[in-house]
């Protein structure tokens, strides 16, 4: 019988494109078309997208013989890659009607059959020359996994009934823990990651920087600290508020988190993937902009972290938390116990870091180098993940960037201060 061995990452490859599937599982064709703001793409573009990664830089390169389900596909699935050719606008995949939820389902199909022909029998010599890019193309999934959760819980909101997306289990109750300060030695110290195992280029080289003596607060900011800062005005009083922060308030009006919706008793009630249930006071804050996370830390009388100081008060902090898994909410929670809390999962924790390139970073020759180096403007950096991240997805040295106005996202705060 002839000997065949299977990639070792195929097992992996397997259960992250059947989580993608598990997750359109409660969703409806229609609501997979649906594109409510630029910002957003419709969870079929994410489906087909996702597939068409591993098709342009996985199968079409290395996988002999290969037939492209759609020529067509490279046009419209095509997210940010220059060196791959013209593409669709972004605001206007809500505008394609075609291809068919069907459609890109069978296009999947075909791609997985394809992948399990590429990291099946007999290609052992030739694994080393694709390994890094299966590991980004998993990453790349499981990034879209989340974006997937936050752009349909957006596509819902907007509904007038608010539908839920998925069933909520009955979350723990817990005793919150007051809020206290854990402080940190100044000095110089080494950051970002070792380059051992995979990470995405942006999180390294490891390099050498000072700190001065900090502070970093137990656990995120609850939503009743938040509520308290609405009710002091904080979205009132200009001297709080970066001016471009200031100005969105005037333009668009915020007053509250993104999904908080006042009551006509004056309570708060706040729309899940789950619908709409009463505000959790306990709970984590999120879907706020760095402006409001800023805002609120000069109310507060703090300010958000540096990233590395959050790096440095995680090292050697478990990875464990509430991620994106069945049976657990897909909904921040309160938190408990001792220490520095929920540094991972739950709500991703802005910093006041721009997302910039660190000492020596060169991004990757070739098209994927185009994954994350010219996005390095304009945009900060964000630690931790949230309940929306894939679990084993993230790292101590994982850097997530979004422009200063983002709210779609998990976003949450976690106070600073100097000492």
């Amino acid at each position: 019988m002839e000997n065949k061995t299977t990639h070792p990452k195929s097992t992996i490859y397997t259960r992250v494109r059947d989580r993608s599937r598990a997750l359109i599982e409660a969703l409806t064709p229609e609501d997979m078309t649906v594109q409510t703001m630029p910002d957003v793409s419709p969870t079929k573009w994410h489906l087909a997208h996702t597939t068409w990664f591993w098709e342009r830089f996985l199968l079409l390169p290395n996988l002999p013989g290969y037939e492209e389900f759609d020529k067509s596909y490279n046009y419209l699935f095509n997210s940010y890659y220059e060196q791959v050719g013209a593409r669709h606008p972004r605001p206007e995949r809500g505008f394609l009607s075609r291809p068919s939820v069907s459609d890109i389902m069978d296009y999947r199909a075909h791609v997985d059959a394809a992948m399990a022909s590429l990291l099946g029998a007999n290609q052992e010599e030739n694994f080393s020359s694709f390994e890094t890019l299966i590991d980004i193309g998993i990453a790349h999934e499981e990034q879209h996994q989340e974006l997937l959760l936050t752009d349909i819980k957006h596509v819902l909101s907007k509904h007038p009934f608010g539908p839920a997306a998925y069933t909520a289990p009955k979350p723990a109750k817990r005793q919150v823990p007051g809020l206290r300060w854990h402080e940190f030695d100044g000095g110089c110290f080494a950051f970002g990651h070792d380059g051992h195992g995979f990470a995405f280029d942006n999180e390294g080289p490891r390099h050498e920087a000072i700190l001065t003596p900090f502070a970093l607060a137990s656990r995120p900011v609850t939503n009743a600290e938040y509520l308290a800062f609405i009710e002091d005005d904080g979205y009132r009083t200009a001297t709080l508020w970066l001016s471009e922060g200031w100005g969105r308030i005037l333009d668009e009006g915020w007053d509250a988190p993104l999904y908080w919706r006042r009551r006509e008793d004056g309570s708060w009630s706040e729309f899940t993937l789950h619908g709409e249930v009463p505000l959790d006071l306990d709970a984590p804050v999120t879907h706020v902009s760095y402006f409001e996370a800023a805002a609120f830390a000069e109310w507060a009388g703090a300010r958000l972290p540096e990233e590395r100081e959050w790096e440095r008060a995680a090292a050697g902090h478990s990875l464990a938390g509430r991620f994106m898994a069945p049976g657990v909410s897909s909904h921040p929670q309160a938190g408990s116990g001792d220490g520095l809390i929920q540094l991972y999962g739950d709500v991703w924790e802005w910093t006041r870091s721009a997302y910039s390139a660190y000492p020596r970073y060169r991004p990757a020759s070739g098209a994927v180098g185009e994954y994350n180096g010219k996005f390095m403007c304009g945009q900060f950096v964000l630690r931790g993940g949230s309940c929306a991240t894939p679990p084993g997805h993230i790292r101590p040295t994982y850097r997530n960037f979004f422009p200063p106005d983002a709210r779609w996202q998990f976003s949450g705060i976690r106070l600073a201060k100097d000492i």
